[in-house]
């Protein structure tokens, strides 16, 4: 490889490593959700390509770590609530959605939690998704209204890290 051809590529990786980089916000103005999910699925086993078949869903959104109304089960061992269990699928509806010579697994009941953060600077507000750390800061520093650190993630699309700002 010449020299100048290796400087050019240098050069664009490093424009396109910085322009993907993390970067931080700082904010007082925040609220994290946790979507809390039950989702009856069974598996239907058909060669060459098993597939599932979801049933009923129950949804509960947490918000700042606050009890939601309807929440049945909670708080668990991860501070979030739970709505009621969905209605289990029947044998009928499970045979229902099944095809010739096709095996069929019990109901499983899934559990599925989906985080975002919602955060102010100045007159911009953006929602992000996020994770169970992330939404553990905000639980901790709302009810204060701690100035809350924000690492982005790459392109800024998701929130990373939170941290008490100094």
């Amino acid at each position: 490889m010449k020299k100048s051809s290796f400087i050019s590529l240098t050069a664009v990786m490093l424009t396109a490593l910085t322009l993907s980089s993390c970067s931080t916000v700082t904010t007082s103005e925040y609220e994290a959700t946790a979507l809390t999910t039950y989702t009856w699925r069974v598996q239907y086993i058909d060669e060459p390509s098993p597939q599932f078949e979801t049933f009923a869903s129950t949804y509960l959104l947490n918000r700042n770590g606050l009890k939601p109304e309807g929440a049945v089960t909670g708080p668990d061992d991860r501070g979030l609530w739970w709505a009621a269990l969905p209605p289990r699928p029947s044998v009928g509806e499970v045979e229902q959605r099944q095809k010739p010579q096709q095996q069929v697994s019990q109901p499983e009941l899934l559990k599925t939690v989906d985080y975002k953060i919602t955060y102010g600077v100045g007159s911009q507000r953006q929602t992000l998704p996020t994770n169970y750390d992330v939404y553990r800061e905000v639980v901790k520093a709302y009810p204060s209204r701690i100035p809350l650190e924000l690492t982005l993630g790459v392109n800024g699309d998701t929130v990373e890290k939170a941290e008490q700002a100094d």
